[in-house]
Formats: structure tokens, sequence, C-alpha cells
């Protein structure tokens, strides 16, 4: 791989980034920690695109990609790291990248991202923070290239789509997400099939799981905020971890009258990962901003230092001093 130092990054228009995806032919492309199903999603239907070229082409996930994107998500062909042109997708810092940081975190040479908190932290950027997912900008980037969309390339970009819009409920969808879904309708992906496993499915552990997370909820500030905590115990006790605890933080903000809601995972002795989930005129990526982190205006994460009782705190004063603003 080559090394870029201190490079400044530099932004690439559409057309610009369609230009460089053809100009080179050896691809690695990354998705960020905790899989969801845009990051997946984008980095698998830009693989097959690319091999549509001719162009060889790897997927690396920091971590275990879970088994219910299997019908999209393939063991993909080695490339050789020397040389290649290493691509992010749906990464808007490097320390998302988790265990490949080290390795790829300051050599990346194209990132392809939906967030407006992105660090540019690439040698080259593509960055459309109106689009609902990386997913919807992908579509756009094959559509350019005059790439041919099949049936799994299809399923990857609706399933990136469909999950990032919370299956398309988020003040982030717009006229131009749902004539993209429309026109992925076309393909066989089985769209009533993809909504079920990625939204109305889940295991009996983490059933349980939810059933203790809520017995702790907590509400403050007059109930506009409501603060769960997903311990290492209830994780050890129910045997329910990872990717498999993505749908809690969505429950955070389901209550009538909430506005902030406020997930946090334990993730280490002293470490949680929050998710927060807001509504207008309240923004999580402003709050999130205040522990380190980033995201949307909708929904964000940070991770955030010390015991449960003082992550507790300083998660409470970020949402404190965002919601008296």
């Amino acid at each position: 791989m080559k090394n870029k130092g201190s490079t400044e990054c530099r932004r690439l228009s559409l057309r610009q980034c369609a230009r460089y995806l053809k100009k080179h032919d050896n691809y690695i492309i990354l998705t960020h920690a905790s899989p969801d199903g845009d990051t997946l999603g984008s980095a698998y239907a830009l693989y097959y695109g690319l091999n549509e070229l001719g162009k060889k082409a790897c997927v690396i996930c920091p971590d275990v990609i879970p088994q219910k994107y299997d019908y999209f998500a393939r063991i993909t062909d080695h490339v050789v790291r020397e040389g290649a042109t290493v691509v992010a997708v749906d990464v808007a810092d490097k320390r998302l990248l988790g265990t490949l940081k080290d390795e790829f975190g300051d050599i990346v040479d194209l990132n392809i991202d939906h967030h407006v908190s992105n660090t540019m932290f690439a040698k080259n950027l593509y960055l459309d923070a109106d689009a609902s997912a990386t997913a919807e900008i992908i579509f756009e980037l094959l559509t350019l290239m005059r790439i041919n969309i099949n049936d799994i390339t299809a399923k990857a970009l609706y399933t990136g789509i469909a999950t990032d819009t919370g299956s398309f409920k988020y003040a982030t969808v717009t006229a131009k997400t749902h004539i993209i879904a429309a026109m992925l309708y076309e393909y066989n992906i089985n769209a009533s099939e993809i909504n079920r496993l990625m939204f109305d499915t889940k295991s009996k552990r983490l059933l349980e799981l939810e059933r203790q997370v809520l017995k702790t909820a907590e509400f403050h500030f007059d109930d506009k905020c409501m603060l769960l905590c997903v311990t290492a115990e209830m994780q050890e006790k129910t045997g329910c971890g990872g990717t498999e605890l993505e749908g809690i933080a969505v429950i955070s903000r389901s209550v009538e009258g909430v506005k902030a809601g406020v997930t946090m995972k334990q993730t280490g002795d002293q470490e949680f990962k929050v998710s927060v989930r807001t509504y207008a005129p309240f923004d999580a990526s402003e709050i999130c901003k205040k522990l380190g982190g980033g995201g949307h205006k909708g929904a964000a994460g940070a991770t955030v230092s010390g015991s449960l009782t003082q992550a507790k705190e300083k998660v409470l004063q970020a949402v404190k001093e965002c919601l008296e603003a």
C-alpha cells in the first residue's frame, strides 16, 4: 500500500469520484467497526460494481459480519495490500475503523461518506451530507459509471438505504431516496424479506436483554431525555452483544415526549459506546461532538470512558447543555 503521510484531504465531485474509481485496478474496501446495513451494503455494492469493470477488489470488515447479511455479503477475493487503492465507505472518522485503524487509518486513498461530521482523514473524499445513506451515493456512482447493477448488488444497496433510514422513517429521507428505492424494486431483491430480517426479527436472548435494559431505564430533564444502559453484566447473562444490540438505540426515542434518546453500551471495563437519537430541534451530532464523537442531526454516536456513573454524568451533562441551548 502507498503511504501518503500527512497529505491534505481533497474534496471530489461525484464525477471526479467516478473517474478515480475507473482509474485504478486493485481495491481494498473498508467498512466501519460494529458494521451496520449501510456500511456493509455500500461496501459490497461497490465491490460487485468494481468486479463488473474487471477490477480486483476485496471487502475487509474490522468485526465479524452478522449472519443476517449473508444474502449479499460474501467472502471476497484476496487483494495484495502492497500497491492497492484503499477505499473507506460510510466511515466518518478513522477511529471508526476499529482494529483496522492502525493498519489503514493514515493510508485511505478515497473516502465515500454521508456524515456531516466527517473528519476528512482520507487523501480524497466524496461527501454528500444530504444523502440518506452512503448506499444512496454508491447507487449514483454505479449509475454514473454505467455499471450493470445485478440482483445481488441491488439487494446490498436496498439494505443500506432501508436500514440507515429506519425503513424510510427518518428525516433524512428525500424524494430521491424513494426514487432510488423504487428503481431497486425493479430487481429481484425480495424487499419484504429484507425488511423482515432487518426490522422484524430478533433472537430470544435479545428480547431478554431488552427486558433487563428497560427495567433500569432512566428519565431526565422533565422526561425529555430517556437513558438506557446495556452493561457488561447484562450482555454476559443473556449472551447477547455486538451488532445484535443495534436496535436498542431506537427504543430510547420511541417513548412519547422524549426528544433525546440515549443508549450506553459497555464495551470495556471503563468504556461505553454512546448512541444518541433526537427529534428536532435537538441535534444528536452536537451532543456527541461534546463527547468527542459525531454523526447526523437525528442520530450520532461517541465513546465515553470511566465507570458507569462517571460515563452517565458526562453524557447527561452534554445532553443538558444542548437542551438548554
